[in-house]
């Protein structure tokens, strides 16, 4: 059963053709109920959210929006390497794992970068960022905030990163050049298949399985973060996969966290035009026509629950929707509150100024500046992480 969540001022489809920074043009958000399954049921146990209404929600993802996300392959290798001459050596210990998946006799590589804190005694709980920028570049540089590999060893966590061209390049005429051409080609030919989003996540859980066996990792105490493109990616590894305990959406907008009906800065229209790679096919029927779509974004950030879910906006990143991030947020939250008990207390009214909500279970923060990951972008992240591991 939809619901009406505010009201404002309808908007011509004419209008909607140009970028929309206006509130007052925003349309009436009527969003599909969280807690009413298929049948017209009310899901008010836990019971029923993960065994009915969650895998109703995680269906309609894949088939509106992210495409599938097989997870079957024949077999994974995994080569590990330690590295002691590196930029970060002075506090933190390298190691390299060549995660290699096999699947009807072919196979993709994976390479994997986790530095350990040199103090403290593990098993550390770690953080994984799926990047979609250059991971030699990055890890080559001591200062860059990116992934401030200082900052994150110096809290007592393992930081893990792998790129996204191991396993879809981020490129609109490369992107089958990964998992897609080698291990499943076959979605390819599916107007609800996995694409490049989707082949993000899957590479996620992939690093998320060396974890597992790894002594020198509480995998139980797991993060995965994303920013922008691959704050999406997150979001979607974090709903389908149960074994991280955070997943954290840093900027994601459009297709992340943004409540895709308020058609600010960017509708899906502009991101199925510039990005047609990143969503499955099916996703364009609802190019200018949000308002069909079965679903909206609160959804998948409540499809996380039980385990923690952490969203980050910038004030000056209009594009991304701070204010649709953070009702995406504060609505998906229902289920932590009405289904598992868990106190959640964020206010009613958006507050664009810088601020910091930390809760159990749940939190966000706005910062000034523009769309990037920042250190003080994972200062905040490490807090969350802090109060929910305590």
């Amino acid at each position: 059963m939809p619901f009406l969540i505010l009201l404002a001022s309808p908007i011509t489809l004419s209008a909607q053709q140009e970028v929309n920074y206006d509130e007052s043009k925003v349309p009436n958000l009527i969003l599909p109920d969280l807690f009413v399954d298929f049948q017209g049921n009310r899901i008010t146990t836990a019971e029923a959210w993960e065994s009915k209404r969650r895998p109703e929600l995680l269906g309609l993802f894949a088939e509106h929006v992210y495409g599938k996300l097989p997870t079957d392959f024949d077999e994974q290798i995994f080569e590990v390497g330690e590295i002691d001459n590196h930029l970060h050596a002075g506090y933190a210990n390298l190691k390299t794992v060549n995660i290699t998946v096999i699947r009807n006799s072919k196979s993709q590589d994976i390479r994997l970068k986790i530095y350990f804190p040199k103090t403290g005694k593990g098993p550390f709980p770690v953080f994984l960022l799926i990047s979609h920028r250059d991971v030699e570049e990055i890890t080559g540089n001591p200062e860059n905030q990116f992934f401030p590999v200082q900052q994150i060893v110096s809290r007592g966590y393992a930081a893990a990163i792998f790129d996204v061209e191991d396993v879809s390049p981020d490129d609109k005429a490369r992107f089958t050049e990964g998992i897609l051409d080698t291990l499943y080609p076959e979605q390819l030919a599916l107007s609800d298949g996995m694409r490049g989003l989707s082949a993000w996540a899957w590479g996620a859980m992939r690093a998320m399985d060396y974890f597992e066996i790894d002594e020198a990792i509480d995998s139980k105490r797991a993060t995965v973060v994303g920013h922008s493109r691959g704050g999406k990616a997150a979001l979607w590894c974090g709903a389908n996969d149960t074994r991280w305990a955070i997943t954290v959406s840093n900027e994601s907008g459009c297709g992340g966290a943004a409540l895709s009906r308020r058609k600010f800065g960017e509708t899906v229209a502009r991101i199925n035009t510039t990005f047609p790679y990143w969503f499955t096919d099916n996703f364009k029927k609802y190019n200018g026509l949000e308002e069909n779509l079965p679903l909206d974004q609160h959804q998948l950030i409540a499809s996380i629950a039980p385990r923690a879910v952490y969203v980050a906006s910038a004030m000056e990143d209009k594009w991304a929707d701070p204010k649709g991030e953070y009702l995406s947020l504060k609505l998906g939250s229902r289920v932590y509150s009405e289904i598992y008990q868990v106190p959640i207390t964020l206010p009613d009214q958006y507050n664009y100024s810088l601020h910091t909500l930390h809760q159990k279970s749940v939190g966000y923060h706005l910062r000034e500046g523009a769309h990037d990951l920042t250190g003080y972008d994972w200062g905040k992240i490490l807090e969350f992480a802090d109060l929910q591991f305590d």
